[in-house]
């Protein structure tokens, strides 16, 4: 296990005139990692074509996202929008090397 943890990141390819109901299918499941361990998440969508997510998930090890990526629910959530993206769908994992945070001040 590294110091700082495990970044996945999961690169989206989604078929035309999708775009918005993968949103809004895909923003709880990516949200459930915070359920098998993950210490954040993030989902982020271009701004240009509006059909390319890439899906970030924060684990401290990766057998935390295995977990996750390979539960019931989450294979169930693919399965659910099956033909919405292109496949093969392949997690990449980064072995965080350092990161931080800015956060505003409170008013």
């Amino acid at each position: 296990m590294s110091e700082h943890g495990y970044a996945v990141e999961i690169n989206w390819q989604v078929t035309p005139f999708r775009g918005d109901k993968f949103q809004e299918a895909w923003a709880p499941v990516a949200e459930a990692a915070l359920d098998f361990g993950a210490t954040g998440w993030a989902l982020f969508r271009n701004t240009d074509g509006l059909l390319d997510f890439i899906q970030y998930a924060f684990f401290e090890s990766k057998a935390d996202f295995d977990r996750y990526w390979y539960s019931d629910e989450l294979l169930k959530a693919r399965e659910d929008i099956a033909g919405w993206y292109i496949v093969p769908l392949v997690p990449i994992v980064h072995k965080i090397a350092g990161m931080g945070t800015l956060n505003p001040a409170v008013k």
